[in-house]
């Protein structure tokens, strides 16, 4: 079941997509626990139940009483306005590390022991079909990363390996844009990875029982429809039950709130010549299930 934020006649909505991928369902619309102002609220607030009546819509076994033709709405980001800035995961994919290495500085060339944590700052988060700005006046090493982002369903600290996915809603597709020479000018990743339209999700959040667990779905990005990367996120160094638990052991989750996995092997940075960003580009990041996150870039 796929849960989108989307613009319908000036209004910003949440709503599920039919199975048949031809009707939006307005969450507002459907008799639930209560009313939702956003995707967050209804993350943080629903019930179990609220699930199951959405799954019955969803399977066709009960009907709407209001839905709109997919095709007339537009998609944006299924968090708009994140929570709090995006935890993101480095160095998660084996294959992306000599990559890295090669041109970050700080980057060692060997498996980390331990999850490298770091924050991305996230005032807004543009969606599907979105704009990413290439920012040519102060980067001219602009970067994609497709990651597998985990969307946290409710408060927890120091929570355990096995009770993590209980603590997930669901998962969506990030676009980790990066400016690698910003990064490497300043010495630390904040400002190259935190521009102005550098946190791209979406197109959805497919939730959490739709997809088996562990996780394990086919990864890619393609620039131009040339495929760049192509993984697997069964490679992960660090899963998702070790991400979870070790940044809750001192970190309070709460629900809505966004971890990004870490990106595989392929990024613009890693060819000779690099193939950076430019204006123009169209930059599609896929994940099996969940669908495909296309924007392009301006600059």
């Amino acid at each position: 079941m796929k849960f989108f934020t989307f613009e319908y006649e000036g209004l910003e909505e949440i709503g599920i997509l039919t199975k048949d991928g031809k009707k939006m369902i307005p969450i507002g619309e459907v008799q639930l626990s209560q009313e939702f102002f956003d995707m967050n609220d209804f993350i943080d607030t629903h019930e179990e139940s609220d699930i199951e009546k959405l799954d019955k819509l969803w399977k066709g076994e009960k009907k709407a009483d209001v839905s709109y033709d997919f095709d007339k709405v537009s998609v944006l980001s299924p968090i708009p306005l994140p929570l709090h800035d995006i935890i993101c995961v480095g160095l998660n994919y084996k294959e992306h590390i000599p990559e890295a290495a090669a041109k970050l500085e700080d980057i060692k060339n060997e498996i980390p022991i331990d999850p490298i944590i770091f924050s991305k700052r996230a005032r807004t988060a543009s969606g599907e079909k979105a704009i990413i700005p290439l920012h040519s006046d102060i980067t001219k090493q602009l970067d994609y990363e497709a990651e597998l982002a985990v969307i946290i369903g409710k408060k927890i600290s120091k929570v355990k390996k096995i009770n993590v996915r209980d603590s997930i809603f669901g998962y969506t597709i990030m676009n980790d844009i990066s400016a690698r020479d910003l990064t490497i000018k300043h010495q630390q990743w904040t400002i190259g990875k935190g521009l102005d339209g550098a946190v791209v999700m979406g197109p959805c959040i497919v939730h959490k029982n739709y997809i088996d667990y562990p996780v394990k779905l086919n990864i890619s990005s393609k620039i131009n429809e040339e495929l760049r990367q192509n993984s697997n996120t069964k490679n992960f160094i660090f899963d998702i039950d070790t991400l979870v638990s070790d940044i809750s052991k001192g970190m309070t989750l709460e629900a809505g709130d966004i971890i990004s996995t870490g990106t595989p092997s392929g990024v613009g940075m890693s060819f000779v010549p690099p193939k950076y960003l430019k204006d123009g580009d169209i930059v599609e990041c896929e994940i099996e299930k969940i669908g495909i996150l296309k924007n392009i870039v301006k600059g």
